[in-house]
């Protein structure tokens, strides 16, 4: 298949034109490098020995979108553009709605007058709120006390990609829910890039052991979990992207959704530990409130896309932590350098 990915020089999305391109898919990439570089798109085509199409453009704004996308050719899309720090949703709610809500309508209007009707949207564990049993599976109810902004927009796209596909019955979406992404390619040389202060737990673990920050703050330690300290499902970002292609090889027509996770629950303190592993040192760490928005636990049940779509998680915690202080330690400075 010929498949664009929008967003594809971010964290998840360089990961999966990788994959893409070892599988003998043709990728094409749309960004806007707000919180990207093409430097991973680069190194994508290096690894693979491929060429990858890349075009500018930000997706929310209309007239960009149709001059970006109006003259390609591609028979799918996998949709990662879009904001993603749950914190920054917070305190900026309005530029998270328009962004990430207006780039899905631009994106679906156009594959609509380009009759384009394959589609995997870059979904999220937040759409299930604060969960009301664990682990969380595809039938666990979803935008029901959600806890932030940014899991808003998730939930609300979902429902325009269910509602556009009623009036569009040939759309075949499927809808990935991801639970937390971690790790890097083995070979070091593609891997997270947050720009500024890392909203997510490895990357700030990794910064902290490269010197680059003083210590770690631990939000919390009063959640009811084994050591006070918040649980989530993490998994191998190489882990999530086989799981996209799995997704635009294997689903099924209409509207489907899947949990992409591992299945089992860890803690703050236990990624620290299993990151002080990979580097051979303890690290320092403090213990500050908890922030809002944040929920004590969330632990995916993925059975369904084990199932249905061939696909389980092959890595581990130490997997992911080995190869995130490789990226790391090898990129201090991310793609800036």
């Amino acid at each position: 298949m010929r498949v664009l990915l929008t967003g594809g020089a971010g964290y998840i999305g360089s990961h999966t034109a990788l994959v893409l391109t070892e599988r003998g898919h043709e990728v094409l990439v749309v960004d806007n490098f707000s919180n990207s570089s093409p430097e991973s798109v680069r190194r994508v085509e290096q690894l693979t020995n491929a060429s990858i199409e890349l075009i500018e453009a930000d997706l929310a704004d209309p007239e960009q979108a149709k001059r970006a996308l109006e003259p390609l050719e591609f028979d799918a899309v996998v949709h990662f553009a879009g904001l993603k720090a749950v914190g920054e949703s917070t305190e900026q709610p309005a530029r998270y709605y328009r962004t990430n809500i207006d780039s899905t309508l631009n994106l679906l209007d156009i594959m609509r007058a380009k009759g384009v009707t394959k589609l995997v949207f870059s979904s999220s564990a937040t759409v299930y709120g604060d969960p009301q049993y664990l682990p969380q599976d595809e039938l666990h109810q979803t935008g029901v006390g959600v806890t932030n902004p940014y899991g808003w927009t998730k939930a609300m796209i979902e429902q325009i990609i269910r509602d556009v596909q009623v009036a569009w019955p040939e759309l075949n979406a499927v809808i990935l829910r991801y639970f937390n992404p971690v790790g890097a390619h083995p070979s070091g040389r593609i891997g997270e890039d947050p720009a500024g202060i890392p909203n997510n737990l490895m990357p700030f673990i990794a910064q902290v052991a490269v010197g680059k920050r003083e210590k770690l703050m631990v939000f919390g330690d009063a959640y009811e979990t084994s050591d006070g300290t918040g649980v989530r499902d993490y998994i191998h970002v190489m882990d999530l992207a086989e799981g996209h292609v799995a997704a635009l090889e294997q689903a099924p027509s209409g509207v489907s959704t899947y949990n992409l996770g591992s299945g089992k629950g860890s803690s703050v303190l236990e990624v620290l530990r299993a990151f002080e592993k990979a580097v051979g040192r303890e690290l320092p760490y403090e213990i500050t409130a908890a922030r809002a928005g944040d929920v004590a636990e969330m632990v995916a049940d993925p059975a369904k896309a084990n199932r249905e779509l061939g696909w389980a998680v092959k890595r581990t915690l130490d997997e992911a932590c080995a190869d995130a202080w490789a990226w790391q330690s090898a990129n201090p400075d991310g793609y800036g350098a």
